[in-house]
């Protein structure tokens, strides 16, 4: 997967951008930008180096003032695939822009729009967080969903990829005005954010998101959507308030039977296939999970939740469930050979588990 997003900025890319530029900078040395771009590493180099690579190389044949390469880059960046590639634009302002607060602030606000300037503000709250965090609360007020969701993703405590500001970390209810302010938004995208963000939070200190969604549950559907996001590691962990707050409780009058794993043995890269069968004595709201204990280099285990169904189930009901898991090594997870246990849990409640070896 990494690999793939690398290639975002391709040759074509570069050639395409450098044509736009030269188009708005006749006098642009186009031939020194693409050697600075495509030296020897350039093959090796990852996503976000490249970037950089990309970033740095414009700087060095643009105009020297700040303001007339931002007019350049305005021009440009509408005329570049969205996404990935125009990353590079909020990139020039992360790096170049520090001393430009003003200017900066309106570059962002506009790259946003075209791809993401989730990153680029990082540095902008390691340099003045307060002065940042006023500004991300008159983004969040922002008649466009991709500026409010900036708002939201920029100042995020464990933004993926993002560079690690402290005092989100230390203090994450400093944030609290902006996500109270896109709580009810009319955008997935903005809320989908905010639930995010309010996840993160939930790592760092639990009762305070537990607090936000007891308040804000039961009055509107799109904060009701969000609030369930939100608690969705709080949900995994069996953390009781958050259990409770769904109608997840006690599982007393649930049994899980006839649990069957296809395999007793399975080697790396096969598929397991578990199933059972769930029966409610009454009525009561489900959550249905199953988790793997996997085994890690040093020997230890890690378990590792995963969500199969929330349901209502009648009373005296019976339902069959089957799910297929794979054992593929992925970027995220290598798998180890050893011994594994797969655990049922009902409302947060380990029901059954069974180990399985891996060859």
């Amino acid at each position: 997967m990494a690999e793939e997003l690398r290639h975002a900025y391709s040759p074509q890319f570069i050639d395409t951008l450098s044509q736009l530029v030269t188009k708005e900078l006749p006098s642009f040395d186009l031939p020194s930008f693409r050697s600075s771009v495509f030296q020897n590493d350039w093959e090796h180099l990852t996503l976000k180096e490249r970037m950089r690579r990309v970033t740095t190389s414009l700087y060095a044949t643009l105009p020297t003032e700040y303001e007339k390469a931002l007019s350049i880059l305005y021009k440009v960046a509408p005329k570049v695939s969205k996404g990935l590639p125009g990353l590079v634009f909020p990139d020039f302002v992360q790096v170049y822009g520090l001393a430009h607060w003003e200017k900066s602030m309106q570059a962002l606000a506009f790259f946003t729009k075209l791809s993401s300037a989730e990153f680029a503000v990082r540095p902008f709250l390691l340099e003045d967080n307060e002065r940042m965090m006023k500004q991300m609360i008159e983004w969040s007020k922002s008649d466009n969903e991709h500026v409010r969701r900036l708002a939201s993703e920029g100042s995020r405590p464990r933004l993926p990829w993002g560079l690690t500001v402290p005092s989100l970390k230390s203090n994450p209810r400093q944030t609290f005005a902006i996500l109270n302010q896109l709580k009810q938004d009319e955008s997935l995208y903005v809320r989908k954010s905010v639930a995010n963000h309010l996840n993160d939070v939930s790592y760092l200190d639990a009762d305070f998101v537990l607090d936000i969604a007891y308040d804000w549950y039961g009055n509107h559907s799109e904060t009701n959507w969000i609030v369930k996001h939100a608690c969705r590691s709080l949900l995994k962990k069996g953390n009781e308030r958050a259990l409770t707050l769904f109608g997840y409780g006690d599982p007393t009058g649930i049994t899980i039977d006839h649990v069957s794993l296809d395999k007793s043995e399975l080697a790396i890269g096969d598929d397991l296939l578990v199933s059972f069968t769930v029966h409610s004595s009454h009525h009561q709201p489900v959550r249905i999970e199953y988790v793997i204990d996997f085994l890690k280099a040093t020997g230890s285990r890690s378990a590792k939740s995963f969500i199969l169904k929330q349901f209502e189930m009648k009373e005296n009901e019976t339902r069959e469930f089957q799910k297929r898991h794979s054992f593929k090594d992925l970027t995220t997870r290598k798998h180890y050979e050893g011994l594994h246990t797969l655990s049922l849990k009902v409302n947060g409640v380990t029901i059954s588990s069974h180990n399985f070896f891996l060859t």
